[in-house]
């Protein structure tokens, strides 16, 4: 081990070993909140260092556990990323203070997601209401314009809100808050407050009158499209189409669901277009039909195949889903440590 450390040090580790290790650490934590769960099961007994992370009884900590064993023998498959972890503690355990859950999460080293409250909220709205959440979109997001550097393919955007909004500021972890305040008061010691600030999931952006304002950090997965990979054939087109559309706007986002990755999934619209319309008619994104059933979807991707727009042009385009699938069993086949992930 010591030499190891030496190597290490000296600059001699190579890059791959190094992302084994941050990939074990991050499965540990995982393999963590599994091994407590089933120790329950076998003992109805909560973990002891818990209570100095959370106010919560040990009777109201063992009513977690019960729900959480539950929901990660039904969840396929468990989860196997920190992210996944968290989102499905937040779900399951809906209507506990938040504060809880926060320090249920720092136990275990887990990750608070970057959309937490929203994704706090939706597990409310599921629970409370009978009409699902995708025939009304109750959560809805009103961005800040958009940096065409935030444009991720031609699927995925990061965005960022207001913190300002009410929804958001009654979200703002205390230590963004008093970090944000410091770095305001005194600039030239900024910096040193933005690490705690970003890993929270917060930044400082220009809002649309050039104003420099605390907002939050939203990763989003457009609803019932798939574009192709920037890799594939036509990647780099719908990337640029979408980063074309957005930059400099203001997006209005109907949030329907939480994805395994805790980006935030729904529709898009840029000064009254529909985005995912627009992307598909053009050419630039398959219909995802197995997570979107909506005909008019279907009828946009047949209108552009038919008359050969965007990726169309090629007789037989390959599936974003498939070249997906292809590049993580490549990766084991390769003899990667874990399979290679790419959405």
């Amino acid at each position: 081990m010591g030499n190891s450390l030496l190597k290490f040090l000296r600059g001699d580790c190579r890059d791959d070993n190094i992302q084994v290790v941050v990939v074990r650490e991050r499965e540990r934590r995982v393999a963590a909140l599994g091994n407590d769960l089933f120790n329950f099961e076998i003992s109805s007994q909560v973990p002891e260092g818990l209570s100095h992370h959370v106010d919560s009884s040990k009777r109201a900590q063992a009513i977690w556990y019960k729900k959480l064993l539950e929901a990660w023998k039904s969840v396929n498959p468990t989860p196997k990323i920190p992210e996944e972890a968290a989102t499905l503690v937040i779900l399951t355990l809906r209507g506990n203070p938040l504060a809880e859950l926060e320090g249920l999460l720092s136990y275990y080293g887990l990750p608070i997601p970057p959309n937490y409250n929203i994704v706090y909220e939706l597990a409310l709205s599921s629970s409370s209401s009978s009409s699902p959440l995708n025939e009304g979109g109750q959560l809805v997001l009103h961005t800040l314009p958009v940096d065409v550097n935030d444009v991720g393919d031609g699927d995925g955007i990061t965005v960022y809100v207001d913190t300002a909004d009410p929804r958001e500021s009654a979200a703002v972890p205390i230590q963004v808050q008093e970090a944000a305040t410091r770095a305001a008061r005194n600039f030239a010691a900024a910096d040193k407050h933005q690490k705690t600030i970003k890993n929270a999931g917060y930044q400082f952006r220009n809002d649309a009158n050039g104003n420099v304002i605390l907002a939050k950090k939203y990763r989003i997965r457009l609803q019932g499209i798939d574009a192709p990979e920037i890799k594939m054939p036509y990647g780099k087109e719908a990337k640029e189409q979408l980063a074309k559309l957005v930059n400099g706007k203001c997006l209005k986002i109907k949030v329907y669901n939480i994805d395994r990755y805790g980006r935030s999934v729904g529709d898009v619209y840029c000064n009254g277009i529909f985005v995912q319309e627009h992307m598909l008619k053009r050419g630039f994104a398959w219909h995802y039909a197995m997570f979107d059933k909506r005909p008019e979807f279907a009828r946009w991707q047949k209108e552009a195949r038919a008359a050969r727009l965007g990726l169309w042009a090629a007789p037989n385009p390959e599936k974003p889903w498939e070249w997906r699938r292809d590049k993580r069993n490549a990766g084991w086949r390769g003899g990667s440590s874990i399979p290679i992930e790419v959405y």
